[in-house]
């Protein structure tokens, strides 16, 4: 009877072993394609994200080759972020492969300049949140946290962060996306957005995830603790649950 209960025992912590190494190690793909201006901190961006996947057990893969977006490789990918991309980056069959992507259940991580980029591709504005429009020199500013369960800024003991950073200015705001953090115009010049200006978000779209930060155009973000783990925040929500991505459920226009 002992004997049997010790091979019971055996069993039972095999199979739990197994389950714990069989899962799937989460992947992402860092975007940072620019065909409008180049910010100068995307090769420390890549460089800070993929720190960030040694600490927290997720795999990073970087590209500027827009012909990687197709069903067959996207699939792959937990999430994809856009890394300070500018301009028209996707012709119509890789936005129609991204869009099966993300009505397929993945993760959207939008950074600072994701928000100047495909500017005649409304589904993609809607899911980066916002389209930029100008901006003042960089300068500190207030950040006012308006929302602590999001892992982005669950860490956040204070209601406010002083920052600098390039203060974007936005247009085409979609109204369904949920404010993490606003930026407080009387704090610095340049603010045209009024009382409530957002600066991070996230929020489902087309049976996906998205989240975005305009924080990260300057190098010395990305050597900032506290914007990193923000960022870690919003990429650990982009990645969601690991659920097999659906591709039942995409019904994006065929070409």
């Amino acid at each position: 009877m002992k004997r049997l209960f010790s091979i019971c025992l055996l069993l039972a912590a095999l199979i739990l072993f197994q389950s714990h190494t069989s899962k799937k190690t989460p992947k992402v793909l860092v975007f940072s394609k620019t065909k409008g201006f180049r910010h100068a901190s995307i090769e420390k961006g890549k460089i800070a994200i993929m720190k960030l996947g040694a600490a927290h057990n997720f795999t990073v893969d970087t590209t500027e080759n827009a012909s990687l977006f197709t069903e067959a490789n996207l699939k792959n990918y937990a999430a994809v972020i856009f890394l300070s991309t500018t301009g028209d980056v996707l012709d119509d069959a890789q936005q129609s492969a991204f869009e099966r992507y993300i009505q397929a259940g993945g993760g959207y991580v939008g950074v600072h300049a994701a928000t100047d980029t495909e500017y005649g591709w409304p589904w993609y504005g809607k899911l980066a949140g916002a389209y930029f429009t100008s901006h003042p020199q960089q300068q500190n500013a207030r950040f006012v946290i308006k929302d602590r369960k999001h892992p982005s800024t669950k860490f956040m003991t204070d209601s406010v962060w002083m920052h600098r950073d390039e203060l974007y200015n936005f247009k085409d705001i979609n109204a369904d996306i949920k404010v993490l953090v606003t930026i407080d115009e009387s704090s610095y010049k340049g603010g045209t957005n009024g009382n409530f200006h957002p600066f991070s978000w996230y929020h489902s779209y087309d049976g996906g995830r998205a989240f975005y930060t305009s924080m990260g155009h300057t190098d010395e973000s990305w050597v900032d603790d506290m914007f990193l783990k923000h960022l870690y925040g919003g990429i650990e929500y982009a990645i969601g649950n690991q659920k097999k991505l659906d591709y039942t459920k995409a019904h994006s226009k065929l070409l």
